[in-house]
């Protein structure tokens, strides 16, 4: 799993309530064992350790939001400008 500084998460419905409700956590810093997040819509902030964030991936209550830079990668790849 790759945490980077800037990745987005989308809470799920059932997780909403752990999270002051809020529909999205952005990663501010991560050191390798812990991560700081802030919430979305000014909700809030926080950290946790890497193993409960891993868990909260596997049961599908965070879901990585693709940025904008990886998407416009993905579409240039298949069309080539010459």
């Amino acid at each position: 799993m790759q945490i980077e500084e800037g990745t987005k998460y989308q809470i799920s419905q059932g997780a909403q309530e752990n999270f002051n409700s809020a529909e999205s956590l952005t990663v501010i810093a991560y050191n390798g064992i812990t991560v700081q997040f802030t919430l979305g819509e000014g909700k809030g902030h926080g950290s946790m350790p890497i193993d409960h964030l891993s868990y909260l991936l596997k049961k599908s209550n965070l879901t990585q939001i693709p940025n904008k830079r990886a998407l416009l990668h993905m579409e240039n790849n298949d069309e080539q400008i010459v």
